[in-house]
Formats: structure tokens, C-alpha cells, sequence
């Protein structure tokens, strides 16, 4: 039986299916960043979808999106569990079932980390963006890709590289990159104060070649 769409946005490529990518928000929320980002990866041959985690709210101020963010953190459980439904309709959508791709951005990090460790055999690979978390990854079976800002007032560079640490020490493979004179928020656009295009760009082309590569 078909599992329904839970709420969120799916973006489908012109073959109709293609390999699953769980798309993770920030702490803005399900916002047009997001969808265009799936968008872009449907328009590569992937078939994606970003869980709407905030159920319609989107943030645009920074105290709007710490009010929602707190109130997802003190809700996790409710949220681990719609992002693990989220990830078995895309599983089930996709064209390549038994394993997907997560990527996620600030606070959806952590979700997804939590998400490769809790479904090992969902989850093959973890692409973050200038996001951190601190775990036991142990169990996971995925590869990871990581995005940082090199001035992050929200992850500082001891951050990353103590996950990257705990990372391999789990036996996991990791390629993190730390881009130059940017900060957080670098990939976004609607972030004029923060978007850097040059790093953006790259970051893509970055993250586009590693789910070919895993998806292949």
C-alpha cells in the first residue's frame, strides 16, 4: 500500500522517479530556499522531499525563527518521528528504495545526523550545511559531506571538527570543507547579509557530484 504525503514539499524529476534526498530546514523553516533547492535536485534526476517540520510557519526575523526552532527542540521526539515517516514515504516514492540521501541545513542537522544513526539501513549518505551535532554514530552505515563557514558566530570551527572526529571515529568516512570568507547562512539567498554565491556554487557542485556518486 502507498504511504500518504505527509506534510511538506516534493519535488519530482522529468522521469517521474529517481533516487530519494531527504531535504532537512533550518530554523527559518519550510521557506523558498528549500523548495528551490529540491527543486534544483529533482531538475538533476532526484526525486525530493523536505518535511514541513513547523506545519505552515515559516520565519523571516532571527527571534521569530529561535522561537520556533525552541519549540521544535522541546517537541523532538514528535519531530524525530515525522522526519522518520517523512524518510519511508521517500523510500517507498523514490526510485531507488532500501537507501537515500539526507542533506540538511543548520538546525536540521542534528535531525539528520540522528536520523543515519537511528536508520542505518535507510540512510547511505549525510550532506550538511554549517550545522554540528554531538552523538553516538556508531550504528550508521552512511557517508558524509559537510559545508562550513569559516566565520560562524552559531558553529565554531571546534565544533566541526569534533564531529568530524567522532565521525571517523565511529569508522564513518567524512569530507568536510570549510569555505573561506563566509559565514552562516553563506548557501542562502534570501540571507543577502550572509549569501556568498562563489561558496554557494561550489557547495552545489560539491553536493551534486557526491549524491551521484553514492546514487550511482
Amino acid at each position: 500500500m502507498n504511504q500518504s504525503q505527509p506534510q511538506g514539499f516534493l519535488a519530482t524529476p522529468p522521469a517521474g522517479t529517481g533516487p530519494g534526498v531527504l531535504v532537512l530546514h533550518a530554523w527559518w523553516g519550510l521557506n523558498d530556499n528549500l523548495k528551490a533547492f529540491c527543486t534544483r535536485l529533482a531538475e538533476s534526476g532526484f526525486t525530493a522531499f523536505a518535511p514541513d517540520l513547523y506545519h505552515g510557519k515559516v520565519a523571516n526575523t532571527i527571534p521569530e525563527a529561535e522561537a520556533f526552532g525552541s519549540e521544535l527542540d522541546t517537541n523532538y521526539i514528535q519531530a524525530q518521528a515525522e522526519i522518520v515517516e517523512a524518510a519511508r514515504f521517500l523510500n517507498e516514492r523514490g526510485g531507488h528504495a532500501g537507501s537515500l540521501a539526507v542533506v540538511a541545513f543548520s538546525l536540521g542537522v542534528y535531525y539528520a545526523l540522528d536520523l543515519a544513526a537511528a536508520e542505518p539501513d535507510l540512510i547511505h549518505s549525510v550532506v550538511i550545511f554549517y550545522g554540528t551535532g554531538d552523538g553516538d554514530y556508531s550504528t550508521s552505515k552512511a557517508t558524509y559531506l559537510g559545508h562550513f563557514a569559516e566565520n560562524d558566530e552559531f558553529e565554531p570551527l571546534s565544533s566541526v571538527d569534533a564531529l568530524e572526529k567522532t565521525l571517523r571515529r565511529a569508522g564513518r568516512p567524512v569530507t568536510f570543507y570549510r569555505y573561506s570568507s563566509t559565514g552562516h547562512w553563506f548557501w542562502e539567498p534570501s540571507r543577502p547579509d550572509a549569501y556568498n554565491k562563489a561558496a554557494a556554487d561550489l557547495a552545489w557542485e560539491r553536493t551534486l557530484a557526491f549524491l551521484m556518486r553514492k546514487s550511482g
